[in-house]
């Protein structure tokens, strides 16, 4: 932990202690230091165990259970079927990839947000309005964005499993057939066993 990132103690009866302000806080509270950018860390008490994941995802929950949720039950769905999987280091890198591209827009529009306002008083004012407004939009804006990203590594991950059934299938291992797409539930339900006719 850096030397200027606050500890907060996570106590066995769930509340949390700021060590910096001498206080219990709140969930509340520490969904502000995050807006903020104040570095943190959440340590069990008793353990000392690093609990900061643990509380981010509390506070994620939170905000997807209430208000305008940002992934849609499609995208959770998703991310679920990841766990365990082969490609769950590659999606956790993908997506980090991704959140810290989108961040640098947003801070490229944000330093250029004075040049478009002119400067002057009036028009930052009005700038400031419709900026004000924009978090609706901005959260809508990222839900697309991770959908259009998760599409496109679904469909990255579909292409790298077809190649690799066709490298296998190139090998010619015995017993080995490769799928055909003409190998319907349906056609194998119809085909009589051996030894007997079709009515």
């Amino acid at each position: 932990m850096a030397d200027s990132a606050r500890l907060i103690k996570k106590y066995p009866n769930r509340r949390l202690y700021d060590t910096r302000t001498s206080a219990y806080i709140t969930l509340a509270d520490v969904k502000e230091l995050v807006l903020k950018n104040e570095g943190f860390q959440v340590v069990d008490a008793k353990t000392g165990a690093d609990l900061t994941r643990s509380i981010l995802l509390q506070i994620i929950l939170e905000e997807e259970s209430t208000g305008s949720p940002m992934f849609t039950s499609d995208v959770l769905t998703q991310f679920i079927r990841f766990y365990g999987n082969a490609m769950q280091g590659m999606m956790g890198s993908y997506l980090e990839r991704n959140m810290q591209l989108f961040n640098e827009l947003q801070k490229r529009m944000h330093e250029q947000s004075p040049a478009m306002h002119g400067g002057n008083k009036a028009s930052q004012d009005l700038w400031n309005q419709f900026t004000a407004f924009q978090g609706p939009a901005m959260q809508s804006l990222v839900s697309s964005y991770m959908d259009q990203s998760r599409n496109m590594f679904l469909q990255m991950q579909e292409k790298v499993q077809n190649q690799t059934r066709n490298m296998f299938s190139g090998f010619g291992f015995p017993g080995y057939q490769a799928p055909s797409p003409d190998d319907a539930p349906e056609a194998a339900a119809s085909t009589p066993p051996e030894g007997e006719k079709k009515s």
